[in-house]
């Protein structure tokens, strides 16, 4: 199935095919994605009594890890994609919830790295702060410094707790919802450092 640049909603198929593309396809097929299942977000706040924030994490990190199984195969197209997903995403509210339980006896304590970015407690933890538990903290920044000063801003900015739109009005971005987009594509570029530097 064709992509059409300025076709606003893409079918899952028109999704899953731009996503295995590069370029300006390759962006609107993660917007497109990002957009279309973002309401599982309620769904998790509802079905699982997460937090806005956790549920938002929940589905950033179920985006990215569907991105990832769609560009290395693992997607075969048995399920319908939404379907797929959704799995995908209830296993990272399982997951979530688990450690939620897991850890809340445990006293919070903030570590400074770098002089940037500090951790949050369980229930505020994002994707970077996970990727800085099971690496080198100079190791981490040295990858950040090498996505660009924008991602490197917003990702730090998020790390530390700011919410989407105050992360637009900072970095000058039109919209929150731009700046999810956006982080997300980020997110996915940090991702791909750390699998192609794997040592």
């Amino acid at each position: 199935m064709a992509l059409s640049e300025s076709n606003p909603q893409l079918t899952e198929d028109a999704i899953v095919e731009g996503l295995r593309q590069t370029g300006t396809i390759r962006i609107k097929a993660e917007e497109s994605l990002f957009k279309t299942f973002d309401y599982f977000i309620k769904e998790g706040i509802r079905n699982h009594s997460l937090t806005r924030e956790e549920s938002f994490d929940a589905y950033s990190d179920t985006v990215l890890s569907a991105i990832d199984k769609i560009n290395d195969g693992t997607f075969e197209g048995r399920s319908s994609l939404k379907t797929w997903i959704y799995r995908i995403f209830q296993n990272k509210c399982v997951d979530l919830l688990r450690k939620k339980s897991t850890n809340k006896q445990s006293i919070h304590q903030t570590q400074e790295i770098s002089g940037l970015l500090y951790m949050l407690s369980d229930n505020a933890r994002t994707i970077v702060q996970k990727m800085m538990e099971n690496t080198d903290m100079e190791l981490l920044m040295k990858r950040l410094q090498q996505l660009g000063e924008q991602c490197k801003k917003m990702l730090l900015a998020w790390a530390d707790g700011l919410p989407d739109r105050e992360i637009a009005t900072l970095l000058e971005y039109k919209t929150a919802d731009v700046v999810k987009t956006s982080r997300l594509r980020c997110m996915e570029k940090l991702r791909q450092q750390y699998k192609d530097h794997k040592s």
